[in-house]
């Protein structure tokens, strides 16, 4: 367990949920009850994901948290399609889609891509090709390169977006994980600026470099997607890297609180 010296004022904790907390529907050892723990301290607790295979709804039935306890980047999608008045034709699981409920997806004009490995296909790819050639806007929900199943580690949306990008000679915009914007609006409803917050994630570009780069502490659990090796992929390292979420939450309650 390597940690760097920073003590703050700590008022929130944001929690990645795949590979952090659990690995498809089982738990990570020891995670919920370092969750009880971590709840009983005087931080405010929220889950941040870059999942589109689930809507906010089934995570809340899932494990008994309150919806606004929950950031999804399917919520940012949804926020920058309204803001833009877009129609979109979306590429994620049917599982997600109720979190698009009332948005108009007749006669497509932007292309919104997460990960939908049903919908990885020439056929579909293509339309998507022809409509970003047309001058469709393409959004990425998120360019997550791989995540962790319980068979091993799986390809994410980034490389399709990115093929995308290199067909089309387009840049994505991207509205989850890493992004600045993602981890200001996670924060924005809990009364702290990232400077008082840390992030807990597996990966260590999109949860702990993108939570860094937003001004908050990033720590990095060696569980999940994680790699030997992670850690010295991102500038500055990141401020503890553990063997697990509960090691994290040990952490914070000792040495950030």
């Amino acid at each position: 367990m390597v940690a760097r010296a920073d003590k703050r004022a700590l008022k929130a904790v944001l929690i990645d949920l795949s590979g952090t907390l659990h690995i498809e529907d089982t738990a990570v050892p020891g995670a919920q009850e370092a969750l009880k723990k971590l709840r009983k301290a005087s931080v405010a607790v929220k889950f941040v994901t870059n999942t589109t295979k689930e809507s906010k709804r089934s995570f809340k039935n899932k494990f008994a948290w309150q919806e606004n306890e929950i950031f999804t980047s399917l919520s940012a999608a949804r926020s920058l399609i309204e803001q833009k008045n877009h129609r979109p034709l979306l590429l994620v699981e049917d599982s997600a889609l109720e979190d698009f409920t009332g948005i108009d997806t007749s006669e497509p004009n932007a292309v919104v891509i997460g990960l939908a490995p049903e919908d990885f296909n020439y056929q579909t790819l293509n339309k998507a090709f022809r409509m970003i050639l047309d001058g469709a806007p393409l959004i990425a929900i998120h360019k997550a390169r791989y995540y962790k199943r319980k068979d091993g580690l799986a390809l994410g949306p980034g490389p399709f977006v990115t093929g995308l990008e290199y067909a089309t000679d387009q840049k994505a915009s991207v509205v989850g994980k890493p992004e600045q914007t993602f981890f200001i609006q996670a924060l924005s409803d809990l009364g702290c600026s990232p400077s008082e917050a840390v992030m807990i994630g597996d990966d260590a570009r999109d949860d702990v470099g993108g939570a860094q780069n937003a001004g908050m502490l990033g720590i990095l659990v060696r569980s999940g997607k994680y790699r030997e090796g992670d850690e010295n992929k991102i500038s500055p390292p990141p401020h503890l890297t553990c063997d697990s979420f509960p090691d994290a939450v040990e952490h914070i309650l000792q040495h950030l609180l």
